[in-house]
C-alpha cells in the first residue's frame, strides 16, 4: 500500500496529495484509494486540466476530504468518548469530534458525502455519517486499533466494526442463552454471600458478565476450530468460572466453603479461590472441547507465562504444532495489568518463535480500583491496557452493565485470533461491589464511587428490564428462573454438608497417565541411567561431526575437532557431558526444550548446540542431525527471567516426558524470577498436586568476578526444602551431570530439578569423564575420595561444587593422607543413606568439617548443619565450618582479595596458617 493508506485526524492536505496523485494515475494508488475516489463523479465532470495543474481543489471536494478525516478521528479517537463506564462519569479529553475541529459546521448535516462510502454507507448525509461513526465507536463498545500497522489487519477491524456498527444484533435463542448465563453467574453470588457470610470469596459481583464473555470464547472459538481452552486468573470471580464456565460443581464448591480436610493425607491445599481444574464439554453446535484454569498463587499475574507455557506445550504435543487448535486466556484485573512488570515480558514473547502460542485472548476485570487504590493512582498511561500497544494488539473496551456488547466483543476477539494469531484485549468496565475481599470496607477510601455502587442494578437486573421491554422474555418467566436456580443451590448446598472430605482432583491423565506420585524411599538410590558403550559412542561421533557441504566458522571447526579427539582419549569434558544427556535422551525418544538467554552458544561459550553456517544466517543444530527419535527445541530468550522461567515451568506442567530445561545466564540471575520459584517450582505439588519435572540450572562458582556473579544463591533454595518437593545438585563431573539429566526421565515420578553448574570447570583439564563413567551405574550422591587411604584418614572434609578440585590439587601437590575429601553432589533430598557408608568407611575418622566457598550465612553450610543434626546416621557429629565469614553481599568485587580468600580456606583445612579469611 502507498504511503498514505491510513491517515489520522488533521491530515487534509495529505489526503489532497493522494488525490492529485490519483487523478495523474489511478492506479497509482491504493486500491482502496481508488475504490473512494471512483465515487467523485464530479471530478471526472467538472475539473479542466488548468484547475487540476494549478493545484486548486474546489470547495465540496476539500469538504469530502474533511469528512475522510472526521472518519479516521472517531476511529483513531472515538474511544476516548464512549458510554462504557456503568458507575463513573468519563474523563474530559480534548480536542473533541465536534465538527468544527475538523473544518465542517452544521450547514453540513444535510450534505451527501461519498466519503459515507469509507465506511460502507456509499453517498451519505453527513449527519448520517455521524450517527453511523457514533453507533459504531463512541457507544458501549470502544476500539483502538489504528496504531496497527498492517493494513489488512487494519482493514478487517474496519470493516468488522463499521458494517456491524459494533452493534449486536442476537436471536431470541441467544438471548435467552446469554440470560441463563448472566443469571448463573449473578444467583451463585448472591447465594456465597448470603449463606457464607464473612467468608472471602472475591466476589464478582459488578463484574458478573465476564462468564457469558467467557462463554462467549469458548462457543465462538469452538465454531472456529479450537479444542484447548486454556485459562490463566487471579481470585476475583474465580469461584464462579470455575461452576459457571468450567462446570466444576456447586455441591464440590461448597464443600471447601465448609473447610473439609482433603481426601488426599499429603496434600497440603489452598485456598478455594486459588486452585485450578479442567473438564470435558460440548459445545452448543456439537463440538467436543476442553477447558483448564491453572492453579495460581495470590501473586497478581504470575501465572500468565505459565498458561502460555502450558498451551505451547498443547499445542507441540497434543495438536502437531497447530494454534488454531489452542486458545490462551489470560484474565486481568485492571491494577495488576497496569503494574505487574510481567505483563509486559509475556507481551514480548507473544510473536518470538520459542514462545509465541498463536495469540492470546486478555480480558480485563476493571474494578477502576486496586484494593484500595484509585485508578488515577494507579497507572501514569490512559488506560490500564495500554501496554497492549507494545506488540500493536487492538483494544476493545466495553461497558460491563451491556452483557450484548460484552459477548459481541468477544466473538469478534476470537474472530481476530483466529485469523491473525495476535493478541486481542477486551477491556470490561464494571466495578467491585464490595470491598477487596468480603469483610473489606471500601468506603474508608472511595466514599463517592461506593455510594453510587450502593445503589446501582446489578448487570442481571440491567438486562432483564430490556429483554422484558422487547418482549424476549416475560417478567413471571425471570422469577421462576431465579426461584428454581436458587433451589437447586440450596440443595447442593444441602448436599454438601454431608460430605466428609474435600475431593482433590486427580491429574494423572492425559499425558501423565504412566506417571506416579513419589513413593516412601526412592530417593534412596539413583536408578540405573547408563547406555551401551556402543551405543554412546555411536552418538559421540555423530554428534561431533560436522556436515562436508557446510563451510563453518574456523574457530567452531576446531572445536568439533577437539570434541573428536575427546572420544579418542576418552576424556569428554562438560559440554560432551552435558550435549550427550541430551542427545541420548532423545534417541530414547524424548524431546528436550531448553530456552534462556543466550543459551545455543552457552553464555560461556561451551555449548555450541547450534552453529551459525559462515558468512549466512543458516544455523544448524547438530543434535538434531544424526536421526534421534525426538527434537532438540533450544531458543534463546528475551532478557527475560521471571516471564520465560514460567512459560518453562508452564510448559514441563503438561509434558513429563520432555526434558524441560531453563537456564540463568548468570546463576544469582534467577532471583529476577523468585516468584516463579517461591509460589510454583518448590511448593506446587504440595499446594495443588501438580508434580512438574522441570530443570533449571544455575552457573555458581566463586572465580572473582564479582557480587552479581558468583552466588547462585544456594541457600535460597535449601531454605525452601521439605516432604521432598525438590532436588538440589552440584554435580562435579560431566558424567555425574549427565546421570542426572537423564535421572530425570528415568524415574517414575517427577520433581523439579535445581543443578548448580560450574564456570571454571567447563575446561578444567582435570574435570573431565570417561567412557566408562557414562555408560556404568547412575548418578552418584555421594562422591568418595578414591584416593584416600581409610586406615589413615582422621579428617574428613564434606564440600559441594567446585571447590572440591581446589581442596584436592592443594592435597595432592603436599601429599596430605590423613584427609579424605567427600563431595555432596546431592544436597536434597539429603543423601543420608550414602553418607552412612561414608561414615562406615572411615571409622577412624575423628574430625569432620564443611568447607564452602560461599561466606557463612550463604552457600549450603546452616542447611548441612541442620541435616547432620536431625538424620540418626550424623545426629552425632560434630561438624564444623570452614568459609568465608558472614557477609551482606556474595563475594568481594576486588580479585586479589578474592584469591587470598580462596587461598585462606583451602590452608584452613589444611592447617598450613591462622590466616583469618
Amino acid at each position: 500500500m502507498d504511503k498514505y493508506s491510513y491517515l489520522g485526524n488533521g491530515d487534509v492536505s495529505a489526503i489532497e496529495d493522494i488525490y492529485k496523485q490519483y487523478l495523474q494515475d489511478n492506479h497509482s494508488v491504493d486500491e482502496n484509494w481508488q475504490k473512494f475516489f471512483e465515487g467523485f463523479e464530479f471530478a471526472r465532470k467538472n475539473f479542466d486540466e488548468t484547475t487540476i495543474n494549478s493545484g486548486e481543489i474546489p470547495q465540496n471536494v476539500q469538504k469530502e476530504f474533511r469528512v475522510i478525516n472526521l472518519i479516521n478521528g472517531y476511529r483513531s479517537r472515538g474511544h476516548l468518548f464512549t458510554c462504557t463506564n456503568p458507575v463513573r462519569e468519563r474523563r474530559k479529553y480534548s480536542p473533541t469530534l465536534d465538527l468544527e475541529n475538523f473544518g465542517l459546521d452544521k450547514d453540513d448535516l444535510d450534505t451527501l458525502f461519498h466519503a459515507g462510502s469509507e465506511i460502507g454507507i456509499g453517498l451519505a448525509k453527513l449527519k448520517d455519517i455521524i450517527a453511523h461513526l457514533e453507533q459504531t465507536y463512541c457507544q458501549s463498545i470502544g476500539a483502538e486499533f489504528m496504531y496497527i500497522r498492517t493494513p489488512d489487519v487494519l482493514g478487517w477491524l474496519q470493516g468488522k466494526m463499521e458494517n456491524t456498527r459494533n452493534t449486536p444484533h442476537y436471536s431470541k435463542e441467544d438471548k435467552q442463552e446469554i440470560l441463563d448465563k448472566l443469571s448463573q453467574a449473578v444467583f451463585f453470588e448472591n447465594f456465597l454471600h448470603t449463606k457464607f457470610v464473612g467468608q472471602k470469596r472475591f466476589s464478582l459481583e459488578g463484574g458478573e458478565t465476564v462468564i457469558p464473555t467467557l462463554n462467549a470464547f469458548c462457543e465462538k472459538g469452538a465454531d472456529l476450530g479450537i479444542q484447548d481452552f486454556v485459562i490463566g486468573m487471579a481470585h476475583r470471580g474465580r469461584l464462579n468460572v470455575l461452576a459457571n464456565v468450567l462446570n466444576k460443581t456447586y455441591a464440590d464448591i461448597f464443600t471447601e466453603f465448609e473447610g473439609r480436610l482433603s481426601e488426599d493425607s499429603l496434600f497440603d491445599g489452598d485456598v478455594k479461590y486459588h486452585m485450578g481444574y479442567s473438564c470435558d464439554k460440548v459445545s452448543n453446535h456439537g463440538q467436543k472441547i476442553h477447558i483448564s484454569l491453572t492453579a495460581n498463587p495470590s501473586h497478581l499475574e504470575a501465572v500468565n507465562p505459565v498458561v502460555e507455557g502450558i498451551s505451547r506445550a498443547k499445542i507441540e504435543n497434543g495438536h502437531q504444532g497447530d494454534n488454531n487448535k489452542v486458545c490462551p486466556i489470560l484474565i486481568h484485573g485492571d491494577a495488576a495489568l497496569a503494574g505487574q512488570g510481567i505483563c509486559y515480558e509475556v507481551l514480548q514473547m507473544s510473536q518470538l518463535e520459542g514462545y509465541k502460542t498463536g495469540g492470546t485472548i486478555h480480558l480485563v476485570i476493571n474494578n477502576q480500583v486496586g484494593f484500595t487504590t484509585n485508578y488515577v493512582d494507579g497507572r501514569s498511561s490512559t488506560y490500564c491496557s495500554d501496554v497492549a500497544k507494545v506488540v500493536l494488539a487492538p483494544v476493545f473496551h466495553v461497558n460491563g452493565d451491556d452483557v450484548e456488547a460484552c459477548v459481541f466483543v468477544a466473538q469478534l476477539a476470537m474472530e481476530f485470533r483466529q485469523k491473525f494469531h495476535r493478541d486481542v484485549f477486551i477491556d470490561v468496565l464494571c466495578y467491585r461491589k464490595y470491598g477487596h475481599n468480603e469483610g473489606d470496607e471500601p468506603r474508608f477510601t472511595q466514599p463517592l464511587l461506593y455510594k453510587a455502587i450502593a445503589t446501582h442494578p446489578n448487570p442481571r437486573e440491567i438486562y432483564i428490564k430490556q429483554l422484558i421491554a422487547e418482549g424476549t422474555v416475560s417478567e413471571e418467566l425471570a422469577k421462576t428462573l431465579e426461584k428454581n436456580f436458587k433451589q437447586m443451590l440450596q440443595d447442593k448446598l444441602d448436599e454438601a454438608k454431608q460430605v466428609e472430605k474435600t475431593k482433590v482432583a486427580s491429574f494423572l491423565e492425559g499425558p501423565w497417565k504412566g506417571i506416579q506420585m513419589a513413593a516412601h524411599g526412592v530417593f534412596d538410590k539413583s536408578p540405573d541411567t547408563s547406555l551401551a558403550p556402543d551405543t554412546f559412542l555411536k552418538i559421540a561421533k555423530s554428534i561431533t561431526s560436522l556436515p562436508s557441504g557446510k563451510t563453518f566458522f574456523n574457530k567452531i571447526q576446531n572445536i568439533f575437532k577437539e570434541r573428536s579427539l575427546m572420544i579418542t582419549s576418552d576424556k569428554y569434558d562438560w559440554a560432551m557431558g552435558e550435549l550427550m544427556a541430551y542427545a541420548t535422551l532423545m534417541e530414547e525418544g524424548h524431546p528436550v526444550r531448553f530456552s534462556g538467554q543466550d543459551v545455543e552458544r552457552g553464555t560461556f561459550s561451551h555449548r555450541h548446540a547450534v552453529l551459525k553456517v559462515e558468512d549466512s544466517e543458516e544455523e544448524y543444530t547438530p543434535l538434531n542431525n544424526f536421526g534421534a527419535k525426538a527434537k532438540l527445541s533450544i531458543y534463546n530468550s528475551l532478557l527475560s527471567e521471571y516471564g520465560v522461567l514460567g512459560f518453562e515451568y508452564g510448559y514441563a506442567s503438561t509434558t513429563p516426558n520432555t526434558l524441560t530445561i531453563w537456564e540463568a545466564q548468570f546463576g544469582d540471575f534467577f532471583n529476577g524470577a523468585q516468584i516463579m520459584v517461591d509460589q510454583f517450582i518448590t511448593c506446587s505439588e504440595y499446594k495443588w498436586r501438580r508434580m512438574n519435572g522441570l530443570v533449571m540450572l544455575l552457573p555458581h562458582g566463586y572465580e572473582g568476578q564479582g557480587p552479581e556473579h558468583s552466588s547462585a544463591r544456594m541457600e535460597r533454595f535449601l531454605q525452601q526444602c521439605a516432604e521432598d518437593n525438590i532436588q538440589i545438585v552440584n554435580a562435579t563431573t560431566p558424567a555425574n551431570q549427565f546421570h542426572v539429566l537423564r535421572r530425570q526421565l528415568k524415574r517414575e515420578f517427577r520433581k523439579p530439578l535445581i543443578c548448580f553448574t560450574p564456570k571454571k570447570l567447563l575446561r578444567y583439564p582435570s574435570c573431565v569423564s570417561s567412557v566408562k563413567e557414562f555408560t556404568v551405574g547412575g548418578f552418584k550422591e555421594v562422591m568418595d575420595d578414591v584416593s584416600a587411604d581409610a586406615k589413615k584418614v582422621e579428617k574428613i572434609a564434606f564440600c559441594t561444587g567446585k571447590i572440591y578440585y581446589d581442596l584436592a590439587e592443594d592435597r595432592d601437590k603436599n601429599g596430605t593422607d590423613h584427609i579424605a575429601i567427600i563431595r555432596l553432589e546431592q544436597l536434597y533430598p539429603f543423601p543420608e543413606k550414602q553418607l552412612a557408608g561414608i561414615f562406615d568407611k572411615y571409622k577412624s575418622a575423628k574430625s569432620f568439617v564443611w568447607v564452602q566457598e560461599e561466606p557463612e550465612n550463604m552457600g549450603a553450610w546452616t542447611f548441612i548443619m541442620r541435616m547432620f543434626m536431625t538424620h540418626a546416621k550424623t545426629s552425632e557429629i560434630r561438624l564444623s565450618y570452614i568459609g568465608r565469614p558472614e557477609s551482606a553481599s556474595p563475594a568481594t568485587g576486588f580479585s586479589k582479595a578474592h584469591a587470598q580468600q580462596q587461598q585462606a580456606i583451602v590452608e584452613k583445612l589444611f592447617l598450613k596458617s591462622s590466616v583469618k579469611i
